[in-house]
């Protein structure tokens, strides 16, 4: 009612006949309300001195601990064509069993006998240099024995040098023995000659002297011919001497040339020999990546190159690989602000999709459905999306987290902090502070439990 009008209106007996009316006024609501507002501001009052954790939240999704249990892409080392796949995606298969096989295109690798006959290239090469080795072998003896020849044909040349001086030093000393007989039997005869003018001697004591005379005189003249003889027998023993030198020199030069030839060419050979392995272990490595096989246990979940006779680059992915036994963690990014509150150990509470659960950030111990773990490792430096990456492992100390999840599932993880009452928590959310810096001990509650 507006109550304009000055004439009075009794509420009551208006409303008399209102059934609802009067069940309302029958009761004392106003007391009951005021009971439910004190009960509820009561418990209000006490929830707000309630322990609460401090949290911070993520989300992320399931990986693995260890770099090479998380999905991987398998590339082919050449370029090639496929033409057989020997598995089909989703299935099991064993480290080292055969999943597709690549033919080759390239036009100098399509020789079906390329490694038999760059094998027999590189044997024939292998034993040029046996060849080449033997030929120096043999030429370093034949050096040895010209060296061996020549002290011998130069002691004989020093020794028929060395005659032949001697016979020279004889002969010429037979030649002034002549030649002073001859000119004592000259002066004897011209005595002769003066006695027989004198008439002294006989003619035939002349005569017998000019015999001696000629016979001194021949005497001079043939040793005089054997000295000259011999002195040119020096000259030529000591002109042999040489000749061997010289001719010895010579042919062990040679011989010392040709095994420098000899070595140089094994050697070279030996550089060919080189290439050709490399290159026939290239073939045979080669060969070896006409089939790709399982790195290890797992599956095989895509194939990305699917066709019979599609062509595959070298270094392009052909399928998809998950590993079979994989240690589970959980990849989370948190906002710069939080990264100081995150240290290796840290509690994460973690709800993975697909598990349903009742959270209760503040109160994990009153949630159902979440799994523990713990923080292992985190980023230096910010992701692309500027947060920070960190890894959380299972909590061996916790429940197990389920067997059935898998990699890439998204996960919602809460990190536990300092528990503080629930006012406290209020009056930080309605003032923008970020969570209290808590660096909890766990060494002391590692040795407390096992106490």
């Amino acid at each position: 009612m507006l109550n304009i009008s000055n004439n009075p209106i009794n509420r009551d007996e208006v409303l008399k006949d209102q059934s609802a009316y009067q069940d309302v006024m029958a009761t004392s609501a106003s007391r009951r309300l005021v009971y439910l507002l004190a009960g509820l501001f009561l418990v209000g009052f006490i929830i707000l001195f309630l322990p609460w954790t401090q949290n911070i939240r993520a989300r992320g999704k399931l990986t693995t601990l260890h770099p090479e249990n998380r999905e991987q892409n398998i590339h082919s080392m050449i370029s090639g064509r496929i033409e057989k796949w020997y598995v089909s995606e989703g299935q099991l298969v064993n480290k080292g069993d055969t999943i597709v096989f690549i033919s080759e295109v390239k036009s100098e690798y399509l020789d079906p006998k390329l490694i038999e006959r760059s094998t027999n290239q590189t044997d024939a090469k292998k034993a040029s240099i046996g060849t080449y080795q033997e030929k120096a072998e043999a030429l370093a003896d034949q050096i040895s024995a010209l060296q061996r020849n020549q002290k011998l044909k130069i002691e004989q040349a020093e020794n028929y040098y060395r005659q032949s001086r001697l016979k020279v030093v004889s002969d010429s000393i037979d030649y002034q023995t002549a030649l002073i007989n001859y000119e004592i039997a000259q002066k004897q005869f011209d005595r002769q000659q003066k006695l027989y003018d004198q008439g002294l001697k006989s003619l035939t004591e002349l005569e017998k002297r000019k015999q001696k005379l000629q016979e001194a005189l021949y005497k001079k003249i043939s040793n005089e011919n054997k000295w000259l003889s011999t002195k040119n027998e020096f000259i030529n023993a000591k002109l042999n001497l040489t000749i061997v030198q010289n001719e010895f020199s010579e042919k062990i030069a040679k011989a010392k040339s040709e095994r420098m030839s000899a070595l140089s060419s094994a050697l070279e050979a030996e550089g060919d020999f080189n290439k050709l392995s490399i290159k026939q272990s290239s073939y045979v490595r080669r060969s070896g990546f006409y089939y790709i096989t399982a790195p290890q246990d797992g599956y095989v979940t895509k194939a990305i190159i699917t066709g019979i006779g599609e062509s595959v680059k070298e270094g392009q992915s052909v399928f998809s690989f998950i590993p079979a036994n994989f240690d589970l963690a959980v990849e989370m990014y948190v906002r710069p602000i939080d990264l100081p509150l995150i240290q290796e150990g840290r509690k994460i509470q973690l709800q993975f999709d697909g598990w349903p659960a009742l959270v209760f950030g503040g109160w994990p111990g009153m949630s159902f459905g979440t799994y523990s773990g713990r923080v292992v490792a985190y980023d230096k430096a910010a992701s692309l999306n500027g947060k920070f990456r960190i890894l959380v492992a299972p909590d061996p100390n916790a429940e197990d987290w389920p067997s059935l999840l898998r990699l890439g599932s998204g996960t919602y993880g809460i990190g536990l902090l300092k528990k503080v009452p629930v006012w406290y928590e209020l009056w930080r959310n309605l003032n923008g502070f970020p969570p209290d810096f808590y660096v909890e001990d766990l060494d002391s509650k590692i040795n407390k439990k096992s106490k």
